[in-house]
């Protein structure tokens, strides 16, 4: 029984490392591509629209909503120790560092991710795929890459504008609800909040991209078993992405911490 138990945990760490080497097999072959391959500049517009235009009204409602309930819970702490004034920077750093990056991306990732896993999966089990190859178009340049260049350039903008929306509307709590002075919320927000905090959410968020795109596109190429399997893939695309952005979004907060300190 021992034994059995330690055969399926190894033949987990397995399946897992090679899981990650086709992910990883992906990513080389899409930045090879990148590199080497003209992209296909209308597709290309149109998945930044697909991906950034229709994705900005969920980011920027969560990132608002976030703000505020993240203003509310900060002020209630501090009112107890009389360190209201101080709700404004742990706001705005919380908000810059991780609670921006981390929220926009998992929402991303929970409907874009899943469309890409979707697409390429239903074009996987009607032969689509195999047709692009008969034609010499490699799905990886016709598909991957236009998606990774506009979830590259879309989810840095959509989590600036959600961490943007996050602070005005944490403002708006504070000064209308919560009765905290104006003036001193701006300015120990200025005061304490800096540069390294947004450049570290938005290094962040590029790492998130990459992960969100290569996941998913990677559970669509490698789709069968029809609809059920498309079915299967699309949960399983957005499950992977959200728990690697979770763990990765762990290691790289360590990392830039000693890059660029807090």
């Amino acid at each position: 029984m021992v034994a059995n138990f330690f055969d399926t945990i190894g033949w987990a760490v397995l399946g897992f490392v090679e899981y990650l080497g086709n992910v990883a097999i992906l990513a080389g072959a899409s930045l090879r591509s990148l590199v080497t391959q003209r992209p296909r500049w209308k597709e290309t517009v149109y998945q930044i629209y697909s991906i950034g235009a229709k994705s900005a009204p969920v980011v920027l409602l969560t990132g608002a909503f976030m703000g505020m309930v993240f203003a509310a819970q900060t002020y209630f702490q501090f009112h107890k120790v009389q360190m209201d004034t101080s709700t404004g920077p742990a706001v705005s750093i919380a908000l810059a560092r991780e609670l921006g990056p981390i929220i926009s991306s998992l929402m991303v990732a929970g409907r874009v991710g899943a469309a890409m896993a979707a697409e390429i999966g239903t074009m996987r089990v009607t032969e689509q795929l195999d047709a692009l190859r008969s034609l010499a178009v490699h799905p990886v340049d016709y598909l991957v890459v236009p998606r990774l260049i506009a979830m590259v350039l879309s989810l840095p903008l959509l989590t600036a504008m959600s961490i943007f929306t996050g602070i005005v509307c944490a403002y708006f709590v504070a000064i209308e609800v919560l009765g905290i002075d104006g003036a001193y919320f701006i300015s120990n927000m200025q005061k304490y909040t800096e540069a390294n905090d947004v450049y570290t959410g938005l290094i962040k968020v590029f790492i998130f991209a990459f992960i969100i795109v290569f996941i998913s596109c990677y559970k669509g190429l490698q789709c069968e078993g029809g609809a059920e399997g498309v079915g299967k893939a699309t949960t399983e695309a957005v499950v992977n992405s959200s728990i690697a952005i979770l763990i990765t979004n762990f290691f790289a907060t360590m990392l830039l911490s000693k890059i660029i300190p807090p």
